[in-house]
């Protein structure tokens, strides 16, 4: 009777232990795993076939590609409109244009309006929103809601101070160039016409572009050791078309290689034809 009370709790015990040790592995694994930093870089009026990792063989983009080499390309992704605001809007809410309610970029004309810019379409663009809905939940609020610290630089073209609607009012804890504006106000060289923009005098002649990249780059180097979310939003390629003049010089060398390239693909092709008396001469 002793041993069968003693197995009794021997079982007993072994199935105590059992349950603690069940416990703490449980317990190890619900540790929730490190929040990765989100670094989101949007590039305005870019075409998909504008980078040399998409198939481009005049343009030249290193970085990108090793970007794209390095991670997923998603190939099948679509605008949710063919204009600038309403497809902001999308990225930042996950929501269609007819959900948010920006079905035309900021400043456009609705109505009869429309015809004012000379622009006789069939259809005239109904009435729209002129900035993004303070109700709706953001990309940046969702992040800050997980602890995450935000940034944003660059074009914005979804609001106004006076609309109560720049990046700060809709998550973003910094905003460097976001304004109403959907374009570069005096172009692409510093000192710059925007008004949520500092200028510094080292960096006189500065592009645009460079400028928001350096901005980024010191809020990452800043919250290096917390989470964060940077939202790197170019005006380039947006029109004026204005480059520094070492990159100008570089494209002029590669544009003039390509002209030379396509006249002797053309030559070619023309000896090629003139060999098997397909037509008997090709004007070039």
């Amino acid at each position: 009777m002793k041993l069968k009370k003693a197995s009794k709790y021997l079982v007993l015990a072994l199935t105590l232990g059992s349950t603690v040790f069940t416990s703490c592995k449980s317990e190890k694994a619900e540790v929730e795993p490190k929040k990765p930093n989100v670094l989101f870089v949007l590039v305005d009026d870019l075409g998909y076939q504008d980078l040399s990792v998409m198939g481009s063989d005049y343009y030249e983009t290193p970085n990108i590609d090793k970007i794209a080499k390095s991670g997923t390309i998603f190939t099948n992704g679509y605008a949710t409109c063919t204009v600038c605001s309403p497809s902001r809007a999308s990225l930042l809410t996950g929501q269609f244009t007819a959900r948010h309610g920006i079905t035309q970029y900021e400043g456009a004309q609705s109505g009869q309006g429309w015809k004012a810019k000379n622009r006789y379409t069939k259809l005239l663009p109904p009435d729209f929103k002129q900035h993004l809905d303070l109700d709706a939940l953001t990309l940046p609020e969702a992040f800050k809601a997980g602890g995450y610290s935000t940034f944003f630089a660059g074009k914005w073209h979804l609001g106004s101070k006076e609309q109560h609607s720049l990046p700060t009012d809709h998550g973003f804890d910094v905003n460097q160039g976001g304004n109403k504006s959907g374009g570069p106000n005096g172009g692409y060289f510093s000192p710059f016409k925007n008004p949520n923009l500092t200028n510094l005098p080292e960096e006189k002649g500065m592009t645009l572009s460079m400028k928001l990249a350096k901005e980024t780059s010191k809020f990452i180097e800043k919250n290096k050791d917390t989470t964060f979310l940077a939202y790197l939003s170019f005006y380039a390629v947006h029109a004026p078309i204005q480059t520094s003049e070492e990159k100008w010089k570089n494209i002029e060398i590669r544009r003039r290689k390509w002209e030379l390239m396509k006249m002797d693909l053309k030559w070619n092709v023309f000896y090629q034809l003139e060999n098997i008396k397909i037509i008997p001469f090709m004007q070039v």
